[in-house]
């Protein structure tokens, strides 16, 4: 399911327009990325949370050369799933 299709479905079961739904749904993603970027953590009850974590700076190498490389410190957007949609999806 892509953008356009969660956008479709919530449209058909709220009765909005397609386009009031697309808006609302880049809404709820660009509040998820907004609240990222500040470090905070964003927790949808009944669906999971999305936290901030801090990668620290490695060594890697490069595969093709087989030379080590520096990969610096990033920091990534993860996912965890509540308990009921894990139980969902195994029951």
């Amino acid at each position: 399911m892509n953008n356009s299709e969660l956008a479709e479905t919530l449209a058909s079961q709220t009765g909005t327009t397609k386009a009031d739904a697309r808006k609302a749904v880049d809404l709820v993603f660009a509040a998820i990325a907004d609240a990222a970027a500040k470090g905070d953590e964003v927790s949808l009850n009944g669906f999971g949370k999305f936290k901030v974590k801090d990668v620290p700076a490695r060594d890697g190498r490069n595969p093709a050369t087989r030379e080590t490389i520096k990969i610096p410190a990033s920091r990534k957007l993860t996912f965890t799933v509540a308990k009921a949609v894990k139980d969902k999806l195994n029951g």
